[in-house]
């Protein structure tokens, strides 16, 4: 695990407890296969759903260019269509209110005006005399903020303008006179607008609504200026308490509008069901009813189906309910396709975003996906398959490369995967539901009904989350359409279809995959978007992505492990968790002869630079060997290892305490490098345990006069070497002998997970803390389930063999006379015991629920369980050393240094 990463434990508190957390993004946590913004109205684009901002064009602000302004669409049509649509924009918001009077004189200097000529303003001049007043206006109107002594900011130094600034009754009057003198019913009910927008924002809530009755409403036009006034008159009447008709009326500007609907809905306060039912009530048409049922779902999304069987009722080609059946297949795809499956550190069992389920047996859900529904014909083609095939049993154990096709797609791991709890904001009293089936079954209800089809494509995204690619595909197939949104979600689900279905990837598919969609899975250059201000998240999931996570899946479900794992990873990842079987299943991948297009430029490009490849292999096996105490082994393959280049950290930084800062680690021929500069001290013991201080505090040498092939100074052959030399030593019966034997304890106990040079065979630059040194705590060789995508946040380095130690060191306390020498010995066997312990520790822990009425009572019995235990069986040689040797020097030097034996041995 990379050092600057949190644990996983906390990572996951985090993730399951805590995703509003500043650094997380949800809606970076899912692929968004089914893009919800193939919608037609892109006014309800921010409505879709998001769970990292409130609204959806917050997390996306591009998208608000594609919402156009009714008010803008309107001035358009008023100029009769003489200007492009961001032109109008320019002249209506941007254009100031002196290149409008120089139009006004006849002397237009901004180039859009030149364009249109002296003659635009002869032919519109109600228009322009309202937008140069309008502009006058604009920088004033604001609401006049009034202090009270619970406001939250301090505004002693703003100066903004706002609507109080103007002379109240000179500007009735101005307004009053402009709307009298305007012929244009859209230009007088404009100067009605601001009528009741200057009374609103200067507070006068009453004469707002009046001005509304007196100026607005009698102009019998429901364009873009009545519904700017509509939203005045909203806000004056929430000034007044009036909060049911506010909140009416809201809901008029929310419905009609194209461009308030966030503000509109934001202003309308629905925080209670009387709040919904006030408006559900005054609903008299359908689009009205509609509407209502589409606030209630948005605010209550537990489960979207009653709701939409309500809004079906009422018309099934509104453009409302569709935007609910994007917000729902998000939802579900979210369950479905998370971004990361997470392996417990706790019982080796596999979960998706989701929180662990407390009890002895592992209680994660993890749903065991729909099988795909056969035809008559395809039971048969099976039954013989497997009747002649012979097919293993799911008890039998066997390769995973001899697996049929059948065994292949019938794996509950095949991915997608449905995962109960996997959603946000998810609490244990929510009752959460897997709604898919509902969903599907409403889709393919309503694609007969609607004229639209996105139902069509809605029922086959569906209908591919079901696994069953075979009948998706054929409504997809079935589709016939123009719309350029619609064609690329088909297109992108054909493929997706094609991929998932396969029942094994080999190299005839793997030629399919590089021939058809080389698009997603070449990788090509992407722009930063500086309008996103979630960029520093990184880029967002993509079909792409999710592509590459099915093969890995495939490849991990086929056992090919080091093509799954490189699907995911880089090569100089494994540094981080250097596992003997999964690096054996990489190199055998890198030494594959052959290779097809897609290994060679999708897979193999993940072989990133490690320096010699074959001496990084190289010496990770012979770490390995080096903690099981085959030397020898070890040996051979440090031979092979002498151009290691040292472990790729890059971009490794470290604090350094003499100058205080965070620095990048250089390899400089004297810092330790993953194979030179290892100090004799590794064959040493403690004077006291602490990582952090320098090695010649922390440790003590032993005595190796006797050993003269010990150097001050080592890289792991020579160290290979000396172990070799002393192992034959070891075989003798004298205190040579026995000396050599606890030398060679104490180098597999020093690199152990409790040892000072616990690093040396991890792959690791320096002991501080991280995953490599959590206890082991599942018996699982691997403890992935689905694929090695999370590769850097779990721990996967095979567990210390502690009782190797305890065993040379056995044969040293059998052979020594020294009574000093055999105390020190049962020390060092008595941390080794520790060790032990800390690893059963570890794969038993309380699990009792917080929620449990006994839970301290619990906690106490397991803690007092575990405390007998690691008396009655792992205090062995504490034991000893403390009824046969507490009278020598060495035990009382060690009640100095040490508190716990100090403890234990005064009990």
């Amino acid at each position: 695990m990379k050092k600057y990463l949190l644990s996983f434990a906390v990572l996951s508190l985090f993730y399951t407890k805590s995703d509003a957390c500043a650094w997380a993004d949800p809606d970076y946590d899912y692929f968004n296969l089914f893009t919800q913004t193939i919608i037609k109205d892109k006014s309800y684009l921010p409505f879709l759903h998001s769970y990292s901002t409130r609204f959806y064009t917050d997390y996306s602000p591009s998208l608000l260019a594609q919402i156009r302004d009714e008010n803008i669409e309107a001035w358009r049509k008023y100029f009769n269509n003489q200007l492009s649509y961001s032109e109008t924009l320019f002249l209506v918001n941007k254009m100031s209110m002196n290149d409008l009077n120089e139009l006004k004189k006849g002397n237009p200097n901004n180039q859009l005006l030149k364009k249109l000529g002296t003659g635009f303003y002869t032919k519109y001049t109600e228009g322009i005399d309202y937008l140069i007043e309008a502009k006058y206006l604009e920088p004033y109107m604001k609401i006049n903020y009034i202090e009270s002594s619970d406001s939250f900011y301090y505004r002693e130094n703003e100066n903004d303008k706002n609507a109080t600034h103007l002379d109240y009754n000179k500007t009735i009057a101005a307004l009053t006179s402009l709307y009298n003198a305007a012929k244009n019913p859209e230009i007088k009910q404009r100067y009605g607008f601001q009528l009741v927008r200057f009374n609103h924002y200067t507070r006068n809530y009453d004469a707002a609504a009046q001005a509304f009755k007196a100026y607005v409403a009698p102009i019998k036009l429901k364009g873009a200026p009545y519904i700017m006034a509509l939203d005045q008159l909203a806000g004056a009447q929430r000034g007044m308490d009036m909060n049911s008709e506010a909140n009416w009326n809201f809901f008029q500007v929310f419905k009609d509008s194209k461009s308030r609907k966030e503000s509109a809905f934001v202003s309308m306060q629905l925080s209670d069901t009387a709040s919904f039912n006030n408006i559900l009530k005054r609903a008299n048409t359908n689009d009205e009813k509609n509407m209502a049922y589409f606030l209630l779902g948005y605010q209550d999304f537990t489960n979207p189906i009653p709701l939409m069987e309500k809004m079906y009722d009422i018309n099934p080609d509104s453009e409302i309910l569709k935007v609910m059946a994007a917000r729902s297949i998000n939802e579900i795809e979210r369950s479905y396709l998370p971004t990361y499956y997470y392996a417990s550190t706790e019982n080796g069992t596999v979960v998706k975003n989701s929180t662990q389920n407390n009890s002895d047996k592992t209680n994660t859900e993890t749903a065991e996906p729909k099988k795909e529904e056969l035809s008559f014909w395809q039971k048969i083609v099976r039954f013989f398959k497997n009747l002649f095939g012979g097919s293993k049993s799911k008890g039998e154990t066997g390769s995973k490369a001899d697996q049929s096709d059948d065994e292949l797609l019938d794996n509950p791991n095949r991915i997608p995967v449905y995962s109960k709890n996997n959603s946000y904001y998810w609490s244990e009293n929510d009752q959460q539901k897997d709604f898919l089936d509902d969903l599907q079954k409403f889709a393919s209800k309503t694609k007969e009904k609607s004229k639209d089809e996105y139902w069509q494509i809605a029922d086959a995204y569906l209908m591919f989350l079901k696994k069953d690619y075979k009948a998706s595909t054929e409504i997809l197939e079935d589709i016939k359409t123009t719309n350029p949104e619609y064609l690329e979600e088909i297109k992108r689900m054909k493929v997706l279809n094609d991929i998932v279905s396969q029942p094994k990837i080999d190299a005839k598919y793997e030629d399919h995959l590089m021939k058809d969609y080389a698009e997603y899975f070449v990788e090509k250059s992407v722009k930063k978007d500086s309008t996103n201000q979630y960029d520093e998240y990184g880029t967002a999931p993509s079909t792409a992505d999710f592509l590459k996570d099915v093969l890995a899946n495939r490849y991990f479900l086929q056992g090919e492990d080091g093509k799954s794992y490189l699907m995911n990873n880089k090569l100089s990842d494994l540094q981080y968790n250097p596992n003997s079987s999964l690096v054996k299943s990489v190199e055998e991948f890198y030494r594959k002869p052959n290779k097809t297009q897609f290994e060679q430029q999708i897979i193999s490009k993940n072989m990133d630079n490690v320096g010699n490849v074959d001496a990084f292999f190289s010496v990770i096996y012979g770490d390995r060997a080096m903690r099981t105490a085959d030397f020898a082994k070890a040996k051979s393959y440090y031979e092979k290892a002498q151009t290691f280049a040292g472990i790729p950290r890059e971009n490794y930084e470290r604090y350094n305490p003499l100058t205080g800062n965070y620095e990048k680690l250089v390899y400089d021929g004297k810092n330790y490098d993953g194979f030179h500069n290892i100090s004799n001290l590794i064959f040493g013991h403690n004077t006291w345990e602490s990582f952090e201080s320098p090695q010649d505090q922390s440790m003590k040498a032993e005595d190796y006069s006797l050993f003269p092939f010990i150097k001050p100074n080592m890289n792991k052959l020579e160290l290979a070497n000396a172990l070799v030399q002393l192992k034959q030593i070891g075989n003798g019966k004298d205190e040579k002998s026995a000396k050599a034997n606890q030398l060679i304890g104490n180098v597999l106990y020093n690199t152990s997970v409790l040892g000072y040079f616990r690093q040396v065979f991890v792959m690791d630059v320096d002991n501080s803390n991280g995953g490599k040194y959590d206890f082991w705590r599942t018996d699982r060789k691997n403890p992935y389930q689905y694929y090695y995508k999370n590769f850097l946040d779990t721990t996967y380095i095979e567990p210390d063999n502690f009782d190797l130690s305890i065993n040379y060191y056995q044969k040293a306390l059998n052979t020594s006379n020294n009574k000093e020498e055999k105390a020190r010995i049962l020390f060092q066997m008595a941390s080794a015991e520790q060790g032990k312990y800390y690893q059963y520790e570890a794969k038993n822990p309380a699990n009792i629920d917080y929620s449990d009425p006994k839970w301290s009572e619990k906690n106490a019995a397991h803690d007092l369980q575990m405390t007998t235990t690691k008396h009655e069986k792992y205090k062995t040689y504490f034991a000893i050393l403390k009824n046969q040797y507490s009278d020598t020097e060495t035990a009382k030097g060690l009640m100095g240094s040490c508190i716990y034996f100090e403890y234990f041995m005064k009990k």
